[in-house]
């Protein structure tokens, strides 16, 4: 599209002030507001800086309602600044710039109040989220349920450095193989890391890679002022030149200005008549501002580029930039901690003719109409849609989760026979169930609903081994009304994917409930994406399993211990850890209103704890005998509570055995052993330690909030009857901290048995005996804690 002049000159303009805001903020965060001693954020003005011409393009010109865009980490404050001049973000938050309750050192959805589409704090992941954003606008799209909605671009703006972390490249793979669409990466080729200049040549690594993956690739090197420059007599050897200069002489050169960048042209090109007098018929600040004129900073250039796209391939934009472009720093290899000083934040304030007690002001020092520039910001196509930020209506769950049973099962195989059900009805909720799992799809129990529901892909694709009539337990045909997104083997990508899936009510206004399955051990290869994802606040099941060295004979490897404390710690995830079926069955129907329910801060105003959010499900493959009883509502609230009683304890009890998971046939084994010497002995199920310590957490804090509150939590109400002369152990097939905290929430002395280091191959008894969680070694435990007589029949060695 035509650029006019007039429209050029107000972008040109507001990007002009945007860098002035942004800077000003960082500057009165560090040296004007009060307590803000030691505050650095010094990488902040540097990095913010080189794209304040490539965001005000996007926000103010070419972005449309239905776009969503992830914000480089660092540029932050440029982000909160056009927040600001579009109305959306205060005053007061900026001048409380990473404050407590400011705008937020990086974007975030959850913790600022301006319109976020995704949170970027790790670098990498917001990268990667709108690769797999775009994907799911496709899976929505392909089920129907668009509606009205034009799809949208997923966008990144993406630091060059920021392309060194793994997780983008296997998202890029990921991509390739599922068709990616309508996305956009703008990387700020800025040519600086945080401690040093990049390597040459970057950019044709760059082009390569992305052209392979299937990418459209566009350069955006120079800016208006070096095509009229190369333009004229000369021009082509001052061309030549910027493109052969090593990125630390270039750095070095915009840092050091105008009478450096003539001294070393002069020297590096010679006496050349007509490349002389171009070089010399500009004074140091115009010489400085041409070769500073790189294309990303640039208004006419960028909006060419963005403008220039009329397909819905994927897009990478290269724009050249200088780091700090505008600043006393600009280009030098330190800058990402430098900070402006107040001598040069007032030189800079009086080049951009802001007034002392103006600085704030929206359009101080522009000389546009102030009318017509808020005019102008109300007319940006991204404000013709109104609310961004979408909603879905909650999806109607069964009061009981169907399954069917056996007297001997895992809850591994529980997990498929339910959802296998779920896939044989036609309800809603499964309609919008959404399964993935990196390459473990059968292993982890997903074949019956996949055989069901069938693989997703935008085009269909049949399973050959079928139509060759080679006979095969699955079915693997993908078509647009699939349910199961298959992926390599990268657990981070399954996260930023069930980070994508789970906000999909807010993106696209259309609710999916995403399951995850994966070996539990490998939650940790994931868990910087899953923590992103749970920061970001989106809706997921994640189904580990098998777990801890109950899966005996595959080694230490495959064998996981600290998961438990990962589900404990793991804020906006909900753990559980059944040991039967039909506990799964309960919480599974927990978690898929769980997932749909709004969370406030605070917490629910009943008992403190979170509201909403996502559901991890710690499931085993061995095989325990299953409970014959009635599931009453009493029963069912106490499962998803976190514990209830298996065997409940009387009013003289001398010990409680609490047990979680697949060592429950160990747990029950030694109760009934100790029960011949012991008087009373309890036996606790808990399926969920995580609900368990935020319960008592959350009744504590609520306690100390409301003075005279008597709100117990669920831990506190079932260990209150117990004599303080009473013993608890605890077992489980996982790290003993994430059950030994129990002895303190009454004061009960307690053991706390479990795994602390690597596991071998072997059978489970040899596993559990020498790991010590078997019913010997619970006995063992009970008998240190309660006196009596010595228990003589122990359980014998398998």
């Amino acid at each position: 599209m035509p650029q006019s002049r007039q429209r050029l000159d107000t972008l040109t303009a507001l990007a002009r002030k945007v860098l002035w805001l942004s800077t000003w903020t960082i500057h009165h965060a560090n040296h004007i507001r009060p307590n803000a001693d030691g505050l650095k954020v010094g990488g902040h003005q540097a990095s913010s800086a080189s794209l304040a011409t490539i965001m005000s393009a996007l926000y103010f010109s070419v972005l449309r309602p239905e776009d969503r865009v992830a914000v480089k980490p660092h540029a932050s404050p440029i982000f909160h600044a056009i927040q600001y001049l579009f109305g959306r973000q205060s005053r007061a938050r900026l001048e409380n710039f990473r404050g407590f309750k400011g705008a937020q050192s990086y974007p975030s959805r959850t913790k600022d109040v301006d319109d976020v589409d995704f949170s970027t704090g790790s670098v990498g992941l917001g990268v990667a989220q709108t690769l797999f954003s775009s994907l799911v606008q496709d899976y929505v799209s392909a089920h129907g349920w668009m509606k009205d909605r034009r799809e949208g671009r997923m966008i990144a703006l993406v630091g060059d450095a920021e392309m060194d972390e793994g997780n983008i490249f296997e998202a890029l793979l990921e991509g390739w193989k599922h068709g990616l669409r309508n996305t956009w990466w703008v990387v700020d080729y800025n040519r600086q890391s945080l401690d040093a200049v990049v390597r040459e040549g970057l950019w044709e690594k760059f082009e390569t890679m992305f052209r392979n993956f299937g990418w459209d690739v566009v350069i955006v090197k120079y800016g208006r002022l070096m095509l009229q420059a190369f333009a004229e007599p000369g021009g082509e050897a001052l061309r030549r030149w910027i493109d052969n200069c090593p990125n630390q002489m270039y750095a070095a050169l915009c840092f050091q200005g105008g009478a450096a960048f003539r001294r070393r042209l002069h020297d590096e090109i010679g006496d050349q008549a007509e490349v002389s007098r171009l070089i010399d018929a500009r004074c140091d600040d115009e010489l400085l501002a041409l070769m500073s004129n790189l294309g990303g900073h640039d208004m006419a250039s960028m909006l060419e580029a963005f403008e220039s796209i009329d397909h819905d391939r994927p897009v990478c934009f290269i724009a050249y930039t200088i780091k700090g472009v505008g600043l006393p720093f600009q280009g030098h290899k330190d800058n990402h901690a430098g900070l402006m000083t107040p001598a040069q934040i007032e030189t800079y304030r009086k080049a951009q003719n802001i007034r002392p007690g103006h600085e704030w002001d929206r359009f101080e020092g522009l000389a546009q109409d102030e009318a017509a520039l808020d005019a102008f910001l109300k007319a940006a196509p991204i404000n013709a849609g109104g609310e961004r930020r979408l909603s879905a209506p909650v999806l109607e769950v069964p009061q009981q989760l169907a399954f069917k049973p056996a007297p001997e099962m895992s809850t591994q195989q529980g997990f498929g026979l339910i959802l296998n059900e779920l896939a044989r009805g036609d309800s809603a909720l499964a309609s919008r169930i959404v399964t993935a799992s990196p390459d473990v799809t059968v292993s982890t129990n997903l074949g019956a609903w996949v055989n069901r529901r069938g693989l997703f892909a935008r085009a269909e694709k049949a399973d050959l081994f079928r139509s060759e009539k080679i006979p095969t337990t699955f079915n693997w045909d993908f078509s647009p009304k699939g349910q199961h997104i298959e992926l390599g083997i990268a657990e981070m990508n399954l996260f930023i994917l069930m980070s994508a899936l789970g906000l999909s009510h807010s993106i696209n206004g259309e609710r999916l409930l995403p399951i995850a399955t994966l070996y539990d051990p490998f939650i940790q290869r994931g868990l910087d994406a899953l923590n992103y994802a749970c920061y970001q606040d989106a809706r997921f099941m994640v189904a580990a399993t098998p777990s801890g060295i109950t899966l005996a004979p595959e080694g230490g490897a495959h064998q996981s211990i600290a998961t438990p404390l990962i589900g404990i710690a793991q804020d906006g995830l909900a753990s559980f850890e059944p040991a039967f079926v039909d506990e799964l069955a309960v919480i599974m129907r927990w978690g898929f209103e769980h997932m749909q329910r709004d969370d406030v801060e605070g917490g629910d105003a009943a008992d403190g704890m979170r509201a909403g959010g996502s559901v991890y499900l710690r499931l085993s493959t061995r095989t325990v005998e299953q409970p014959q009883r009635m599931m009453t509502p009493g029963l069912q609230k106490a499962i998803t509570d976190g514990a209830y009683w298996l065997r409940e304890p009387g009013p003289n009890c001398e010990l409680v055995v609490a047990f979680t998971g697949a060592v429950a046939p160990e747990a029950i084994a030694a109760v009934g052993l100790l029960g011949d010497s012991r008087r009373d002995v309890g036996l606790l199920a808990i399926t969920s330690a995580d609900r368990l310590h935020a319960g008592w957490t959350a009744a504590r804090r609520l306690r100390r909030a409301r003075r005279g509150s008597r709100h117990a939590s669920h831990i506190e109400t079932l260990l209150a009857p117990l004599p303080r002369s009473c013993g608890i152990v605890t077992v489980l097939d996982g790290h003993p901290a994430a059950l030994g905290w129990i002895g303190a929430v009454c004061g009960h002395r307690m053991e706390a048995l479990g795994v602390e280091h690597f596991g071998q191959t072997g059978s489970i008894a040899e596993l559990y005996r020498h790991y010590g969680i078997d019913a010997n070694a619970i006995i063992d435990a009970a008998e240190s804690l309660v006196a009596g007589a010595p228990v003589l029949h122990r359980k014998m060695a398998v």
